[in-house]
């Protein structure tokens, strides 16, 4: 049974303990007893290493959450930030329960008193430091904030907390913004060739006059990095499957962009 199943059937053991389950908790309207979270092993809780369940419900709780963070970053949260948060879950195909408790995540990550800080970290100990899992976390997050086509400095500043909090140097959020800026102008408006062949070229991390060869290894480490069911195997939930299907596609796009401008 998927962590969803779990979840609706009742099955609150996998649940994780610390900042996480206290804000999945409250997105479900329950002050849940010591006696149902797992016993923990650190300051955020105990993941066992085969818990897919519980990597699952720890990504699914912390994208909503920080989702709301973000929104309320500059000191209010706008129709349009919502609209972008509601596009976002349906890209993912949630069903009308998953959108419910998303928008209640997304609630509670509006509070004050919203603990970015632990429960990123929470997030990092849970998913084992998976570069490739918190990769995605990252992608989503930093398409939500350029959903709007701004991306504001208080959304910035966010993203910026978050990548080192997870793990990733100034030089790698950069990348990670840069690729995900430039795949939004791609499918914006009508860009010139040339335009469109820049772009192709930042979405792969490659310069504009990298050779065939670089190219090539740029794409195939991108895709082994976002291949659905490799991501879907460390802990990302199925439902946000449909997301990572779109960022391979993506990637494939401006990779046939770059191989046929060099073969003409």
């Amino acid at each position: 049974m998927s962590w969803w199943g779990k979840l609706i059937g009742g099955t609150f053991g996998f649940m994780l303990g610390g900042p996480l389950g206290a804000v999945l908790g409250a997105a479900l309207g329950h002050n849940f007893d010591e006696g149902l979270l797992p016993q923990p092993q650190s300051p955020y809780g105990r993941v066992d290493a085969d818990n897919v369940d519980a990597i699952q419900s720890a990504f699914f709780t912390a994208t909503f959450a920080v989702m709301g963070h973000m929104a309320k970053a500059d000191g209010k949260v706008t129709r349009e930030e919502i609209a972008i948060a509601e596009s976002v879950m349906q890209q993912m195909q949630l069903s009308a329960a998953q959108k419910q408790l998303a928008m209640a995540l997304f609630a509670q990550g509006k509070q004050d008193r919203f603990p970015l800080e632990q429960a990123l970290q929470q997030l990092r100990s849970a998913s084992h430091r998976s570069r490739h899992l918190l990769q995605m976390f990252m992608e989503i997050l930093i398409a939500t904030a350029l959903a709007d086509g701004h991306l504001h400095a208080s959304e910035h500043k966010v993203l910026e907390q978050c990548a080192n909090t997870l793990g990733f140097n100034e030089f790698e959020f950069r990348l990670l913004l840069q690729r995900q800026q430039a795949s939004s102008h791609m499918h914006s408006g009508q860009p010139s060739t040339s335009s469109k062949l820049h772009d192709a070229c930042r979405v792969l991390g490659v310069s504009n006059d990298a050779s065939m060869e670089e190219v090539k290894k740029a794409y195939r480490r991108l895709l082994n990095q976002h291949h659905p069911d490799k991501l879907v195997a460390k802990g990302l939930p199925q439902e946000m499957m449909e997301m990572a299907g779109r960022k391979t596609m993506e990637i494939k796009e401006a990779y046939e962009l770059i191989r046929k401008s060099k073969d003409g």
